[in-house]
C-alpha cells in the first residue's frame, strides 16, 4: 500500500482541509492510503474520521515556534515510515521550505496544494512570497491549484502560462450535495425559524478573510426591507466575539443565528434561500460550490475567481458597490424554486470521482 503523507497546520473544518477529505473518502484504500502531519496540539475536526479510516495523525511545533525541532521530528517521520510521497498544503511560498526537508529525507513526489490567492498580509509578506518561490519552488516537482488565480498566485504566472500547474477542482460528492425538503425542514424546525421566514447564509470561518464585517452591514440593509429575513452564520474563528458585538450595533442580534461549526452542510444549505459570500480573497470556496449544488443562489466578491461561477445561480458583486445594492441583489434572488444541479455540476468536471483519479494518478504513481 502507498501512503501519502499531508502536510498542513491542522485537519479542521476549513476549506484546504475539506478538499483533503474529499480526496480521502473516495481514494481506493486498499490501494492507498493518507496519513497528516500538523502542527496543533489539540484534536481537529476530522481526527477521529481520518483514524477510522485507518489513516495517522503525527503531531509536530510548527516551523515559527521551533524551525530546529520542525526539521527534526518531519525529516524522522519521513524516513522512519519511508514516505516517497509528500503533500504540502499552502499559499505562502515559505511552505515550500518544507518540501525541501522532506525531498533531503528521500520522498520522490514533493507536491504543493495552492489553498488561497492571497495571504492579504501587505508588502512585507509578499516579498517573503516571493523570495520563498524563488529559494524553494526546485523543490516542488508536483504543483497543485483549485483555480487560475490560486495557480497564478502560488506558483507565479509563468508556471500557470507553461502549463506546469495541475488544476485539481474542488469537486463534490453529487448525491449528498443536492437539495432536500426535508432536511429543509428539519434545520428549520431546529433553528427556530418559521416557515415564511427568509435565510440568509453564509459559511465559513470568523476570519478578515471572509468580511463578516461588511456581510452584516448587508444584512442590516436586507432586514430593513424585510423583517422576517434571518442570518445563518456556520463556523467558528478567532473573530466571532467580534462579530457577535457588532451584530448588537446593528440591531440585528436577534435575526442572526451563530450555528458554530456543522457536519451537516447539505441540510444547512437546503435550509437557506440565498448565499452571501463576500471575501476578501479565495483560492476556489468549497461553500459557494456546495451551495450551488444544492440549487441555492449565490452573491459573492469579484475578488473571487470566475472559475467559481459553475452555474447560473452566482452573482458577483464588486467590494466596492454599496451594501444597498449587494441588498437589493441578494433579495431579488431569494423566492426563486430549487431545482437540481447535478448534471451541470457533472458536466463541469465538478464530479467528485473523477477528480480523485487524478488525485490518485498525481501523488501516487512513482
Amino acid at each position: 500500500m502507498e501512503r501519502l503523507l499531508c502536510l498542513i497546520s491542522g485537519m479542521n473544518s476549513g476549506g484546504a482541509e475539506t478538499f483533503l477529505m474529499k480526496m480521502y473518502r473516495e481514494l481506493d484504500r486498499e490501494k492507498y492510503q493518507m496519513d497528516f502531519c500538523v502542527n496543533i496540539t489539540k484534536q481537529g475536526f476530522y481526527d477521529e474520521e481520518i483514524q477510522r479510516m485507518g489513516g495517522r495523525i503525527y503531531h509536530i511545533p510548527s516551523k515559527s515556534e521551533n524551525l530546529k525541532e520542525f526539521k527534526l521530528q518531519l525529516t524522522d517521520i519521513i524516513r522512519k515510515e519511508k514516505y516517497k510521497c509528500v503533500l504540502r498544503i499552502t499559499s505562502n511560498t515559505m511552505g515550500f521550505l518544507d518540501l525541501k526537508i522532506a525531498k533531503n529525507a528521500g520522498a520522490i513526489i514533493c507536491a504543493a496544494r495552492s489553498s488561497n490567492s492571497s495571504d492579504a498580509e501587505g508588502i512585507k509578506a509578499r516579498i517573503v512570497h516571493f523570495l520563498g518561490r524563488i529559494l524553494y519552488s526546485k523543490y516542488v516537482n508536483v504543483k497543485i491549484a483549485p483555480s487560475d488565480l490560486a495557480a497564478i498566485y502560488t506558483f507565479g504566472e509563468k508556471n500557470y502560462q507553461k502549463g506546469c500547474v495541475h488544476i485539481l477542482k474542488n469537486a463534490i460528492d453529487l448525491n449528498v450535495y443536492r437539495f432536500s425538503l426535508v432536511d429543509r425542514v428539519e434545520i428549520r424546525e431546529e433553528l427556530g425559524i418559521q416557515k415564511n421566514d427568509i435565510v440568509c447564509g453564509h459559511i465559513g470561518r470568523f476570519s478578515k478573510q471572509k468580511n463578516h464585517k461588511f456581510l452584516l452591514e448587508i444584512f442590516a440593509e436586507m432586514h430593513k426591507e424585510e423583517k422576517n429575513i434571518k442570518l445563518l452564520l456556520v463556523g467558528g474563528g478567532e473573530l466571532e466575539k467580534e462579530v457577535r458585538l457588532q451584530c448588537k450595533q446593528l440591531m440585528i442580534e436577534e435575526s442572526v443565528i451563530f450555528c458554530g461549526i456543522r457536519s451537516d452542510i447539505p441540510a444547512i444549505l437546503s435550509a437557506m434561500d440565498v448565499f452571501v459570500f463576500p471575501s476578501l480573497y479565495e483560492g476556489m470556496p468549497n461553500t459557494v460550490l456546495e451551495a450551488q449544488a444544492t440549487g441555492l443562489p449565490c452573491v459573492i466578491s469579484d475578488s473571487i475567481t470566475r472559475e467559481a461561477a459553475i452555474t447560473s445561480l452566482v452573482h458577483y458583486q464588486s467590494l466596492n458597490d454599496d451594501k444597498k445594492l449587494w441588498a437589493k441583489t441578494a433579495l431579488e434572488l431569494t423566492g426563486n424554486p430549487r431545482k437540481s444541479m447535478t448534471l451541470e455540476m457533472k458536466e463541469a468536471g465538478y464530479d467528485i470521482l473523477d477528480e480523485v483519479k487524478k488525485f490518485e494518478n498525481l501523488l501516487f504513481h512513482i
